[in-house]
């Protein structure tokens, strides 16, 4: 028996665990009590990862789609087929014939991280999406438009902060989101023992509202009204206060000319928050020292997810509470993309926008489309209409607007390659799948995750045992396809040479040489950062809270931080249109789960016992209203499809607003999660429309689809 010092890479708040090995066979996960961030704490999830590690579920070997069913080839077989197969079709199409959609996943993997991007470069197609835009876009568009890059996003100084204000999240179920923070319900209850205050705004008291000081309910999609209305306040009945930024900040009269416009009476009408509740919430962020404010999904995957993620932010910089202690902060991580600060003036905002989707013209961001355009940049005939498509540890029909149209679309491809650990909802389409190793099999180091922490801390994980099965790394694959892709275009000597030396290196040689050029690298001396010492510290580094450093983070001759960009200004004239609008008599929202991460956790048996968690939350006025009972079964129709579930009638719940977790929809026939198929429930997915997306951003609006319910 041996017990290995581990992360856990399932969610965002990477907590430290410890893992028992007996005969090859993880018997038991626990809480690392020396981890110096998560300090013991882990969720249920953590134990899921021995679930993971030994599915016999999970795919064991490469296979191909015959006209018999799946069959077993070599990797060496299926690799230069893969390859073979892009070329060809990019060769008789174009290369923009090819696309590539990555998951969450991704972004919780080193290997995936280091050696996907120069993959996907080489793939030279401008088809490129991920969940990026079905999540947090908003918010890393804000951070380049603002700061100069778009992982300069801060975070909340939860450990220092005296208030609070949530807007859109649920921190408790989600561990946090882009807020690493191990633990954080602990966290939360500390805000509130030193006597600090803890706000929610949402339009379900949810877990997180459940804990705190006050809860507001707020109709879906009108944050952008409340933050204004703040604005406003601040403006006009107190001073704005930007602290140490007061002399390196621009657009503050664009910002207040637009604050003008929407007062807390305005916003009332919009929101269902009273002017009294806004004004009393403004005046609480502009008179505490250490406040701050912190927006999330809900916010983001809205009509107005762009203009409601810069103006928190704006909020934030006005009350005096950007990059100062208690407020929202820049972490300084060992491996940093943004260090050393580099750029031209006005460089970054090039990065948005570059080029359009094929149908409807939606902006490109950071080198990727928005994923509500994929399905119709398929299905459209005509000229550079996508043909293949290349799906990395995702699964978009149940995770993207209008699944059932995106299932449409995977059937209608001539070419489609998954790289996963499952026959999922989307790879039942596949060409080709290649199988990976599962989490604890791999190194890990959270090349994303810790530049969104809120404390500084840096750890490497080596795998905790081998994994069952012919399997690779996501970065062997990744490697191995980009040099077959470049042999296939005739590729020189030295781009060879240099694929064969990164291969070499691999994510733990990179991660090396990334460290000792960090900011907490060589400069630091015997004191610095590195693997070697990484290593010899196996349950991690704590390296110290966050400091204010926004301006030295900023790229180099960025001039300074713009409060409220060019490109937002447009959205004035939109919101003024949508002011006029009736809101739908009852509108969908999603909802996360602890015991459920997306829908890749739902084969783990020990997450899926107890009762059925696929059900749909409804306010008492609106179960009467649609003539529905307790324990009954309900029909939701949206504009793209409809589907049913059991019903569960609570006053949790905003009147006018109805609720169905996200991750489910396992019913469709083909896939091999035996345990996900016996818990089918339905995907939220089914109902939420592709065409509803955030005209500034293109980030799908996920929430506040209208529906309507009945009794089936």
């Amino acid at each position: 028996m041996t017990v290995h010092i581990s992360t856990c890479s399932l969610c965002e708040a990477t907590c430290g665990i410890l893992v028992t090995v007996e005969d090859q066979r993880i018997t038991r996960i626990e809480g690392d009590p020396d981890d110096p961030f998560s300090r013991g704490h882990i969720c249920p999830k953590a134990a899921a990862l021995a679930d993971l590690q030994h599915d016999t579920d999970r795919l064991q070997h490469p296979v191909r789609k015959t006209a018999n069913g799946w069959e077993r080839i070599p990797w060496e077989q299926a690799l230069d087929e893969v390859a073979q197969r892009i070329h060809d079709l990019q060769t008789a199409h174009s290369t923009d014939a090819m696309a590539i959609y990555q998951g969450n996943p991704n972004v919780h993997n080193l290997g995936a991280m280091l050696f996907n991007p120069p993959l996907v470069r080489s793939l030279k197609t401008h088809n490129r999406y991920s969940a990026t835009s079905v999540d947090q876009l908003p918010h890393m568009l804000a951070a380049l438009q603002m700061f100069g890059h778009e992982m300069l996003m801060p975070v909340p100084d939860v450990d220092r902060t005296d208030f609070l204000l949530v807007i859109g999240a649920n921190p408790l179920v989600s561990n946090g989101s882009i807020m690493t923070a191990p633990n954080i319900g602990a966290r939360l209850k500390d805000i509130r023992t030193r006597g600090g205050d803890l706000v929610v705004l949402d339009p379900r008291r949810t877990e997180t509202a459940k804990k705190a000081t006050a809860h507001y309910f707020i109709k879906p999609g009108t944050d952008v009204y409340a933050v204004l209305a703040m604005l406003h306040v601040v403006f006009e009945e107190r001073a704005p206060n930007l602290a140490h930024l007061a002399e390196h900040v621009e657009g503050l009269d664009r910002l207040q000319a637009w604050a003008a416009q929407i007062t807390p009476e305005i916003a009332a009408e919009k929101t269902g928050l009273s002017a009294a509740d806004l004004r009393s919430l403004a005046y609480k962020l502009a008179d505490t020292p250490r406040a701050a404010v912190y927006g999330r999904m809900g916010a983001c995957t809205q009509d107005f997810g762009g203009s409601t993620a810069m103006l928190i932010n704006a909020l934030n910089a006005i009350t005096g509470h950007l990059d100062t202690e208690g407020g929202m902060m820049f972490t300084t991580p060992a491996l940093d993309p943004v260090y050393p600060p580099r750029g031209k003036p006005g460089r970054a905002k090039t990065r948005f926008g570059r080029w359009k989707s094929r149908v409807r013209g939606l902006p490109e961001f950071g080198g990727e489309l928005p994923v509500a355009t994929l399905a119709e940049d398929i299905l459209t005939p005509g000229e550079g209409a996508i043909k293949g498509l290349l799906v990395w540890a995702g699964n978009p029909v149940l995770s993207c607007p209008n699944g059932r149209q995106l299932d449409d679309a995977m059937e209608a491809l001539e070419l489609l390659i998954s790289v996963d650990l499952y026959i999922t909802e989307t790879n039942r389409h596949a060409d080709y799948i290649l199988p990976v190793v599962p989490p604890l099999s791999r190194a890990h180091y959270d090349a994303a995750f810790a530049g969104l922490a809120i404390r500084n801390t840096a750890k490497f994980s080596p795998p905790v045992l081998p994994a069952e099965g012919d399997l690779k790394h996501d970065w062997q694959i990744a490697s191995a396809l980009k040099d077959r892709l470049e042999r296939l275009r005739g590729g020189g000597l030295a781009q060879k040479a240099q694929n064969a030396a990164t291969h070499a290196l691999g994510p733990e040689g990179l991660l090396a040489a990334g460290l000792r050029l960090g900011v907490h690298g060589l400069r630091n001396g015997l004191g610095a950062v590195s693997l070697r010492k990484l290593k010899a510290n196996p349950h991690g580094l704590d390296l110290g809270p966050l400091q204010p450093g926004l301006l030295v983070r900023m790229p180099k001759d960025w001039s300074k931080v713009d409060l409220c960009p060019a490109m937002y200004l447009a959205d004035q004239t939109r919101l003024q249109e949508h002011l006029g609008l009736e809101s739908p008599d009852l509108v969908l929202i999603g909802r996360r789960q602890l015991r459920s991460n997306n829908s890749w956790l739902h084969n783990a048996k020990r997450l899926m016992k107890g009762k059925d968690r696929c059900t749909l939350l409804v306010h008492p006025d609106d179960a009467k209203t649609h003539d529905i009972q307790k324990g009954d079964r309900v029909r939701i129709r949206s504009r793209v499809g409809e589907v049913e579930v059991p019903v569960q009638i609570s006053t949790e719940m905003m009147p006018g607003v109805v609720s169905l977790p996200h991750g489910w929809g396992h019913g469709r026939k083909g896939v091999s999660w035996t345990t996900a198929a016996a818990h089918p429930g339905a995907s939220i997915n089914d109902l939420t429309d592709e065409q509803r997306v955030d005209a500034l951003s293109g980030n799908a609006a996920l929430s506040g689809t209208p529906v309507q319910i009945s009794p089936v």
